[in-house]
């Protein structure tokens, strides 16, 4: 190949790259993006990879704020004792010096939806185009399909592009579902609600009734094992359908029935930060509770600074061997 049809060709390569991403649907949020069964990505996604520990997810579920835990892993392991010790503080309702398993789980419930706030916060300044504290369906689409008017969405009509379609659906529906005063835009509150829906429990019904749309192919209103696989099941071989009948049957159908109510539905789609919040809650203690007496010291947290909100001096292996003793008391 000549230099002039190397050329030619990283051009063209360079100009096909850009119009595939240009309209790529992108809105960077875990908690909206689809497992491969269908459930929305749960908070704890990212906690482990591949069986390795992710720290960072420990130091969120305490700062609430993905910023401070890359802040708290700058700083001397002195200053972040301190910093954290004014937290334990306030973690601690009962003044007991001693932060108990309730106290954890309702601090980690509190750091999750103050993360769900950052993200969302982030989100809208990419989208709100004119700054003026609001996201039009306008803005949105401009930003996340690349569709300039709302009223030419020929980008999307292509055969090939049928999962662009659906998102896009299914995000008119979140949006006018979240602009609760009908003004054609939505504001900080609002935004969260349409960004975070399956945190939202007015969203609810929506989430379930797109998951219908989707998934209930008899039209029932209720799910069953094939519907619940699709057609993605007749590709896969034995011991995939084995696997997923195994947690249909045991994690998703409560009652044994052989179906999924809507109930059950909305259990399986949507993540529920109550259970991860009780297994962070498991996690800490197995890292920090030395002494076994199903309390967290004030010193024991601060012994523990490291797994707890990080910091410049901290080995974050460390402490994972605790987990076995964790393991032994179950």
């Amino acid at each position: 190949m000549n230099h002039w049809s190397l050329s030619l060709g990283l051009v063209l390569g360079v100009l096909v790259l850009r119009e595939a991403t240009a309209h790529t649907h992108h809105l960077h949020n875990a908690q909206k993006e689809r497992e491969a069964d269908g459930a929305r990505t749960p908070r704890d996604h990212g906690h482990y990879t591949d069986g390795e520990h992710n720290a960072d997810f420990d130091h969120e579920a305490i700062l609430g704020s993905v910023k401070d835990a890359e802040e708290y892993d700058q700083l001397p392991a002195m200053e972040a004792k301190r910093r954290l010790e004014i937290l334990l503080v306030k973690m601690d309702r009962d003044n007991d010096k001693h932060i108990d398993r309730k106290e954890l789980h309702s601090w980690i419930l509190r750091s999750f939806r103050m993360l769900s706030e950052e993200e969302s916060s982030e989100r809208m300044d990419e989208v709100d185009e004119d700054e003026d504290g609001y996201v039009t369906w306008a803005e949105y689409i401009a930003e996340t399909y690349g569709i300039k008017d709302p009223e030419d969405q020929q980008l999307l009509d292509q055969e090939d592009q049928v999962e662009e379609q659906r998102l896009l659906r299914e995000d008119r529906q979140l949006f006018n579902a979240a602009d609760k005063n009908i003004d054609g835009r939505l504001d900080d509150m609002e935004f969260l609600a349409f960004s975070h829906p399956e945190e939202s429990p007015d969203m609810l019904p929506i989430i379930l009734q797109q998951t219908l749309e989707e998934k209930d192919t008899n039209n029932d209103g209720l799910i069953d094992f094939q519907e619940y696989i699709g057609d993605k099941g007749k590709e896969q071989d034995r011991e995939w359908l084995l696997t997923e009948k195994d947690k249909f049957d045991n994690d998703h159908d409560k009652d044994g029935n052989g179906i999924l109510d809507r109930n059950e539905i909305l259990a399986w789609v949507v993540p529920t930060n109550e259970d991860i919040a009780e297994d962070e809650v498991d996690h800490l203690f197995a890292a920090a509770d030395d002494d076994n007496d199903d309390l967290l010291s004030f010193l024991e947290i601060l012994d523990h600074h490291d797994v707890f909100v990080g910091s410049e001096a901290t080995d974050y292996g460390d402490h994972l061997h605790n987990l076995d003793r964790f393991d032994d008391e179950l």
